[in-house]
């Protein structure tokens, strides 16, 4: 469904007031009037003191915000939706720390916004399977460390990352972090993300042989100046995710590098239609379940 484009200046119309971004969650969860969660009554009473509506039959009082990602937030629905327009429109992403500057709000606040509008964005993308011809590889991501490099280098966090071919350009992709790579960990992500019974190209790792029990599986032993021939969109997703994780986050890794993963292949998945991820992401923060704090 094709989203409206946003702008700063746009969004800052529409959306410069609690007021306007209460309208427009009311707007976007109960288009045609308010319907009690509780007993399905269509009429209720709006208590605008609370931001809530009380329905007239059961009397069960509904929080604007409730179900929602802004569920229990103390933080004003302006920071949200602002932080939403300043994670969506810039390609490159946001720090917490930039954004804790932008919307005057201190770190940690910042770093749970963007938490969870990364975790929605994973929650979003993982609705899809891949299919087609898929080419599959592993990369080491993680901060500069003096020592070995490659495979079994320390401080790095393996990735196992697939992408949909389409001839001349990229299709779909997703990237997972694992603790290794292994037959376990690569066959939940093959069942995770891929359709059964699709071409996929790997590089023979062994631990990739298990995709054979699923899928259409061709593994060649490349050499590394032919390796851009056999899986030439993979090497450039995992070749675009470091520059995205060095130029915002200056390296990432551990317990947090999924939520950038997510991020990113929902970035790379609408890339062409950038100019609507604010309102997209915008609208998946109206719809997802709550998400708790941690």
């Amino acid at each position: 469904m094709k989203m409206p484009e946003a702008s700063f200046f746009e969004w800052q119309r529409q959306f410069g007031t609690e007021a306007d971004c209460l309208n427009h969650l009311k707007q976007m969860r109960w288009p045609n009037g308010f319907v009690c969660p509780r007993c399905g009554c269509d009429h209720g009473y709006d208590v605008t003191t609370r931001n809530t509506y009380e329905c007239s039959q059961c009397h069960k009082q509904t929080s604007i915000t409730a179900d929602t990602l802004f569920h229990g937030s103390r933080i004003p629905l302006t920071k949200w939706f602002w932080a939403i327009y300043f994670l969506g429109s810039d390609k490159g992403s946001i720090s917490a720390l930039r954004l804790s500057k932008l919307i005057e709000v201190n770190w940690r606040t910042a770093r749970l916004i963007l938490s969870k509008l990364r975790t929605a964005m994973g929650h979003r993308d993982s609705l899809y399977r891949l299919s087609g011809v898929i080419e599959i590889d592993d990369a080491l991501v993680g901060g500069r460390r003096k020592g070995k490099r490659g495979r079994g280098a320390e401080g790095k966090t393996p990735v196992i990352v697939a992408v949909e071919s389409k001839g001349k350009r990229a299709g779909f992709i997703a990237m997972q972090a694992v603790d290794s790579v292994c037959h376990d960990t690569v066959n939940k992500f093959v069942a995770k993300h891929l359709n059964e019974q699709q071409e996929v190209h790997t590089d023979a790792l062994p631990a990739l042989n298990i995709i054979d029990n699923t899928q259409q599986h061709e593994a060649k032993v490349t050499p590394s100046e032919l390796v851009d021939e056999w899986l030439p969109w993979v090497h450039i997703a995992i070749g675009n995710l470091k520059t995205f994780l060095l130029g915002t986050f200056h390296g990432m890794s551990g317990q947090y590098l999924q939520e950038y993963l997510d991020e990113f292949c929902y970035r790379f998945n609408r890339r062409k239609m950038e100019r609507e991820i604010p309102n997209r992401l915008l609208n998946l923060a109206i719809i997802h379940a709550p998400i708790h704090s941690y």
